[in-house]
Parts: structure tokens; C-alpha cells; sequence
């Protein structure tokens, strides 16, 4: 008997954690070759699953910020209203309501199927490994390529970050055509924190997943202020953001109890390319802001 994509990739036998930790060469060669089995797994797993996954769509989005980011591509000089949804609470750093709070449980309740799939997903492991975590990008090896989830990323890098981080940011124009994410899930038995460093992007998103009422003790992101060695702690509520650049030192305190879900999304130019100090700010139209990139995706990924 013939099995389908996806039972061959419920079977196949996966890389230990400790190859993974070890960057093995055969841990690469597995997820290099079996690419395509696992994109057909996850879209027969999404047809599978269709009518009681969630719909991922804009009404995940919290509903004030939604509507001024859809009335900025409608008419960008309008863009005002979205900058004003983004509080600095750091210098360079800014936290806004992201996510609907009423509508993250679809979003997580499609997270956890991807859990319960059984198909082998790649954990995040640049500078530790996250067990609980997941590539997003379709750059990533074993990435989360189930198409309902992969409509919603586009949506969520293309109309809403690049946008917002072209307002915050306007140096990072030109340095935000490639796309990276991930997720993480930092738990006080296992995966419980990550020493201070700055990322290899020109903009960092960092989405808390935590529904309400879902608690845990510590798991702050500390901000370093590279001038006045500064240190502050933020928390973040049930689907808020905070949007950063990448060279901003930062780190994600010991979670002590309970669990932590996020989102990481990065932007950055060609095969890596991020702003730097001496970097010229280009000017552009908000109507140049409104819009995506024509330049193709390269295969970079950081790690």
C-alpha cells in the first residue's frame, strides 16, 4: 500500500535534539531532503483538517490598528493614524496592541493542530535551541508551510510590518525586502530564557501568543540602551507587540513559571544586509511606503 505525503512524514525518523545542538550535517541533509515531502504533508494535512481549523485571517488583527493600516493602503498619507497606535516605551523601542485579544484563541487553537500534525518541524536554534518553537519562512528548513498559516504570514510581514517599520524606522527602507520568522515558547522546566544580544535583522517584531488569564512569572524582555547601559524590563499583554531594530542589545529574562508563546518576525535586505549607523535615511512618499517590494526572495536565512 502507497502512503500518502503525509503519512510518510509522520513516520520518517527525526534528528535527535543533540544532533540538532550540534549542528550535524546530517540534520541539514534532513530537512534539505525531505522539503518537498513535507510541504505536500502540510497541505494535505490543511485539507484534512479544513472545516475545523480556524480561519486565519485580517480579523485576527486588533481591530483599531487593522482599520488604519487598511485605510493607509487605501490612502497613505492617511499612515498618521497607524504611527500613532505605537507607543516608545525605550528609546528605539515601541509596543502596540497587535492581535485581537478576542480572536488569539483561533490563532493559537491553529497552532496547537500544527502541534498535534506530527510532522516534523524545524525548531529555532540560533543562539539556543527552542523545543517549543517553529520556523515560519518559507526560506527556513522545515518551515510551517501549511497554506492557511502561510496566507496569514504574507499578510502579517507584507501589509503590516514592513509598513509600520518604514514609519518607526526610516532607515530601514531598502534593508526590509526579505522576511524571516519564527516561533518560540519559553517554559520554566525547559526552555526558560536567552542571554543579552541584538539580532541579525534591521527590524525585530516581537508578538506575545499568551491568551488572557494565561499567566507566568518572569520571561521580561530586558532593553539595553547601548549609550547610557540603561536597562529596562518590559512585559508585554496578550497580543501586544514590540517593534525594534535588531541592533538594539536585549534579552528574554528566566521564565520561572508557567509558559510564554511568541512570535519573531525580522526584516532585512538581500542575503542579510541591515542598516548601520553611517547608513543614509532614504526619503520616500508615504505612497512608496505603502507598498512591497518587487525584488525576489533570495535563499538567506540567518540561522
Amino acid at each position: 500500500m502507497t502512503l500518502s505525503s503525509l503519512q510518510q512524514a509522520r513516520s520518517i525518523a527525526r534528528p535527535s535534539r543533540e544532533q540538532m545542538l550540534n549542528r550535524e550535517f546530517s540534520v541539514q541533509q534532513f530537512w534539505n531532503q525531505n522539503r518537498d515531502l513535507f510541504e505536500r504533508a502540510w497541505s494535505e494535512w490543511q485539507t484534512e483538517n479544513e472545516a475545523k481549523l480556524p480561519q486565519l485571517d485580517s480579523s485576527i488583527f486588533d481591530p483599531k490598528l487593522r482599520a488604519a493600516v487598511e485605510q493607509a493602503w487605501v490612502d497613505p498619507t492617511a499612515e498618521g493614524a497607524v504611527k500613532d497606535l505605537w507607543e516608545e516605551v525605550f528609546p528605539g523601542v515601541y509596543r502596540a496592541q497587535f492581535f485581537d485579544v478576542e480572536r488569539l484563541a483561533a490563532l493559537r487553537e491553529y497552532l496547537d493542530g500544527v502541534a498535534d500534525a506530527d510532522i516534523p518541524l524545524r525548531p529555532p536554534y540560533g543562539i539556543v535551541l527552542n523545543r517549543g518553537g517553529a520556523m515560519l519562512d518559507p526560506r527556513s528548513e522545515g518551515y510551517l508551510a501549511a497554506p492557511g498559516f502561510q496566507g496569514f504570514y504574507r499578510e502579517m510581514m507584507d501589509a503590516y510590518m514592513r509598513p509600520v517599520s518604514r514609519l518607526l524606522f526610516p532607515d530601514v527602507v531598502g534593508y526590509d525586502t526579505q522576511t524571516f520568522g519564527f516561533s518560540i515558547r519559553w517554559q520554566a522546566s525547559k526552555d526558560t530564557s536567552l542571554r543579552p544580544h541584538s539580532d541579525a535583522s534591521a527590524v525585530t517584531l516581537n508578538i506575545n501568543l499568551n491568551l488572557p488569564g494565561e499567566g507566568y512569572s518572569g520571561s521580561a524582555v530586558s532593553f539595553i540602551d547601548p549609550v547610557s547601559r540603561r536597562v529596562e524590563k518590559l512585559t508585554f499583554e496578550p497580543g501586544t507587540a514590540l517593534i525594534h531594530h535588531g541592533s538594539v542589545p536585549h534579552a528574554s529574562e528566566p521564565i520561572t513559571e508557567g509558559e510564554r508563546y511568541n512570535f519573531v518576525l525580522w526584516l532585512y535586505g538581500q542575503h542579510g544586509q541591515i542598516p548601520h549607523g553611517s547608513t543614509p535615511t532614504p526619503q520616500i512618499s508615504a505612497k512608496d511606503r505603502w507598498s512591497v517590494p518587487t525584488e525576489e526572495f533570495d535563499n538567506f536565512a540567518p540561522f
